[in-house]
Formats: structure tokens, C-alpha cells, sequence
């Protein structure tokens, strides 16, 4: 037992492995014992006299066309295609069935024909269309999304090896608190303010744990990123209450509101959720971006003083903010083109446009989201700048982190001694002097390092 703690248990990566194995467990508890507990009461995904099953399409029957006059220049047609279909899940599994898909000549951009084969969607809500018990729902997709979600995830493992086996760990771990604990806890009538703070801090520690390990650049990361969505929380909440959100910023707001389940759903609420969620993805990004870099920077230049890394940090985040603000406008605008178009085209001014309440919330979260990176981006530019020239911290740096994972004796500028000493150009009229004092020679100068000097080391010495 001696041997083995002293082999096993004071290294650096046996560390990080039980850091790694306790944050795996611990968010599988939570996240399970959570969901129990918000789902207590809830009935979800079980439709009252509703079935939505998946098919498979056996055999085309018969077209039906039917057609009438709404007025002297208008005719309605209505085309039904009758069909069998094998059930594929639910309790129906096995069963054939009679399915109908109707179409009209109002449809833009009506369903393509069915052809046997095609795997579909079918719902049966207790009441016949036509001849038929089942109705043509749409083409099942998600086969198609599987196969491309699994291509992803190849390619994270081929190209991340272990650290995208991380990197899906925590993608994982992320969607399931939103869709098993977040989502259903709205719905349950949670308060929704506290249910997205909590849905922050536990995906923010746990992704970094999982992905950075017990180390320096994920506890300065941690706390960047923790002020950042601190900081988009706040800016919500002053410019809700400034702004006079209602919270009715399109259709479905206005359905939650007339839920059957008894819950009451605070929408302004909602908005909250949406922007401080949305902005912490990319604050993540900003402050791991911040503390990876100056950790770099601080292990290959040591003697670098606060306000020199600091400056470094802010150089850094200027170059990741100009394309991260980018990306929040951009992700937005695409996420709601369609209503933009259709609000474009029945406004009446720039002005009335720009006043409706859910492109207010689109700017919101725009502007909400780049000051959040804006303010993250100094803050842990001073947090890593701090604690990585600390000296206290530069002790708990050693015991906790593996100096082996970044050493390389095959490039010749990182070959450092154990203490990380740093290694410094020398005088470039040095350099040329002793460069042609060696090709006169055809000497090597053993004392020589291509140019370079360890820090500490006299000059004096290697002539």
C-alpha cells in the first residue's frame, strides 16, 4: 500500500483520473436524481388519445382527387393517397395499417409523394380520415441525423482522441441537464431565474473538470466564466424590467400560457433562460481561449510580471472578441430569418419594426451575449495573471499539475530543466559573431544552443 501510494497516488495524472471518475459520477447523480425530482408530478411526451408512431410504407392503395369552386376564378382541389404501413415502434408494433396523406393546391411547398419503402411518421387521433385510421405525419428524419451525428462523433475521436472522448462526455452531460432537469423543471413550475443559474454553474464546472482535468487553466477558467454569465444575468434583469418585457415574443409563448397541466409559467422568465444560457456557451469559449493561452505563455516565459501577462490577455481577447461577437449576431439572425423576413414584410417602418418585442429580445440577446464576453475577457486576463505569477499558487501549480504532458525532447526551444526555465534569444550581434566563428571553424560550439541561453545562465560562459 506504501509502494502504491507512493508510485500512484501523489502523480499528477492518478489525480486528475479520480477528479475525472468523481465528476462523471457526481453529474450522473445529479442529473438523475434531479430529473426524479422535477418530474415528479409532471406528465410529459404522453399525449391524451394520441399516437404518433414510426412506419414503414408496404403498399400504395389508391388516389382520391375531389374538387370544387370557391368562387369563379378559384378552385379548391384536394388530393388524399391511400396506403398501408408496417408500425414500427409503440404498442401497435407489428401491426399493418391503413394510412392516408392529403395534399391541396393552397400548400406551398406540399409533401412529396409516397413510394413503398419510406419510413414515416403516423398519428392516430381517434378519429378517421377518409377510410383510413392513420394519418401521414411527415417523413421520419431522425435516421438520417443519427448517421450524421455519429460521423460527428468519429471525427471528434479520430481528430481529439481522448480529449474528444472528453469533449463528448461533456456534450452529453450538458444536453441532459438542459432536456432531462432544465426544461421539465419549467415545466413543472420551477422558478425559472433559479433553475438557470443552477443550469449554468453545474455545466460550466462539470464541462471544464471533464475536459481540463484538476488543473490551473480550469479553475481560472471557472471563475471567468462564472463573472461572465454573472454579468449577462445582471444586464437581463436591468433591461427586462427597462425595457418592459411581457414576455410574448411569438405564438408558442402565447400557447405555454394556456397550458392544461395546472403550471402557471412566468415568460419573462423564459427570456432570461434563453439569453443567459445562450451567452454562457460563448463566454466559455472566450475564457478558455484567455486562461489556455496565458498558461501557455506563463510556462515558456516564467519571468513575465503581472501587468505583462495581463496586457498579453487583453491582446488575446480583442483578436477571440471580433470574431466571437460575429458569431452570437450571426447564430441569432439565423435562428430567426424566417420571422424577420415575415415581419419585414408587414411592418410599416424601421422604426415599428425595430419596437416589436421579440426583435427587442433577438438585439437583446446580441448585445447582451457581446457585452458578457466583453467583461470576461479583462477579468480573467487579471485571474490568470494573478494566480499564475502568485507564488503561493505557483506551488499548488506544481503539485498539481504534470510537467511530463508538455515536454518534448525532439523540439529544440522546449527543451527546459525541470524548473521550466524560460529560453531567451541572446544578443542577435552575438549570435553572428559566434555564427561565423563557426563556419571559419567547422566547429560546433558544444556549449552553444542554437542561438540560445537558459535564463540565469551567463553569457560569458558559452564564448
Amino acid at each position: 500500500m506504501a509502494e502504491f501510494k507512493k508510485r500512484y497516488r501523489t502523480t499528477p495524472k492518478f489525480r486528475n483520473f479520480v477528479v475525472w471518475t468523481a465528476t462523471v459520477l457526481i453529474s450522473l447523480i445529479l442529473i438523475f436524481c434531479a430529473n426524479k425530482i422535477v418530474t415528479k408530478d409532471l406528465n410529459i411526451l404522453h399525449a391524451e388519445d394520441a399516437y404518433a408512431e414510426k412506419a414503414k410504407i408496404t403498399s400504395i392503395e389508391k388516389t382520391e382527387s375531389t374538387s370544387y369552386s370557391l368562387s369563379e376564378d378559384v378552385e379548391y382541389q384536394d388530393d388524399r393517397i391511400y396506403f398501408k404501413a408496417k408500425i414500427l415502434t409503440g404498442e401497435f408494433k407489428g401491426q399493418e395499417v391503413l394510412g392516408a396523406q392529403t395534399s391541396d393546391n393552397y400548400t406551398l411547398d406540399p409533401d412529396q409523394p409516397l413510394s413503398v419503402g419510406d419510413k414515416v411518421i403516423l398519428y392516430n387521433y381517434g378519429a378517421k380520415e377518409g377510410e383510413a385510421d392513420w394519418v401521414f405525419g411527415g417523413f421520419y428524419r431522425l435516421d438520417g441525423m443519427i448517421r450524421l451525428g455519429l460521423l460527428f462523433c468519429a471525427a471528434l475521436l479520430f481528430f481529439g482522441r481522448l480529449k474528444g472522448l472528453n469533449t463528448l462526455i461533456s456534450l452529453a452531460f450538458t444536453c441532459m441537464a438542459v432536456f432531462m432537469v432544465f426544461v421539465p423543471s419549467v415545466l413543472a413550475g420551477y422558478n425559472v431565474y433559479v433553475m438557470t443559474c443552477l443550469t449554468c454553474v453545474f455545466v460550466i464546472v462539470m464541462t471544464l473538470l471533464i475536459t481540463t482535468g484538476a488543473t490551473e487553466k480550469a479553475l481560472t477558467t471557472i471563475l471567468g466564466c462564472t463573472f461572465g454569465v454573472a454579468v449577462a444575468a445582471i444586464l437581463e434583469l436591468i433591461l427586462e424590467n427597462a425595457l418592459r418585457l411581457t414576455g410574448i415574443i411569438d405564438e408558442h409563448s402565447i400557447y405555454l400560457g394556456y397550458l392544461d397541466n395546472g403550471v402557471v409559467i412566468d415568460l419573462k422568465s423564459l427570456i432570461f433562460g434563453m439569453i443567459v444560457i445562450g451567452a454562457m456557451g460563448a463566454v466559455m469559449d472566450v475564457a478558455m481561449d484567455i486562461s489556455s493561452a496565458l498558461h501557455e505563455l506563463h510556462y515558456r516565459a516564467p519571468d513575465l510580471k503581472f501587468g505583462e501577462l495581463y496586457q498579453s490577455g487583453i491582446t488575446i481577447g480583442r483578436d477571440v472578441m471580433g470574431t466571437m461577437a460575429n458569431t452570437l449576431v450571426l447564430a441569432y439572425i439565423g435562428s430567426s430569418l424566417c420571422t424577420i423576413l415575415l415581419l419585414i414584410t408587414y411592418s410599416s417602418s424601421l422604426r415599428e419594426l425595430l419596437n416589436r418585442e421579440n426583435i427587442i429580445v433577438e438585439l437583446m440577446q446580441a448585445l447582451i451575449g457581446s457585452s458578457a464576453i466583453l467583461l470576461t475577457m479583462p477579468l480573467t486576463s487579471a485571474i490568470c495573471s494573478f494566480l499564475y505569477t502568485n507564488k503561493s499558487f505557483l506551488k499548488l501549480e506544481k503539485s498539481i499539475h504534470d510537467p511530463s504532458n508538455d515536454y518534448d525532447p525532439e523540439a529544440p526551444v522546449t527543451v527546459l530543466e525541470p524548473e521550466h526555465k524560460s529560453i531567451i534569444p541572446k544578443d542577435p550581434f552575438v549570435v553572428l559573431k559566434k555564427t561565423d566563428k563557426l563556419k571559419s571553424s567547422k566547429k560546433k560550439d558544444p556549449s552553444g544552443f542554437n542561438g540560445y541561453y537558459y535564463e540565469g545562465q551567463k553569457q560569458d560562459d558559452q564564448k
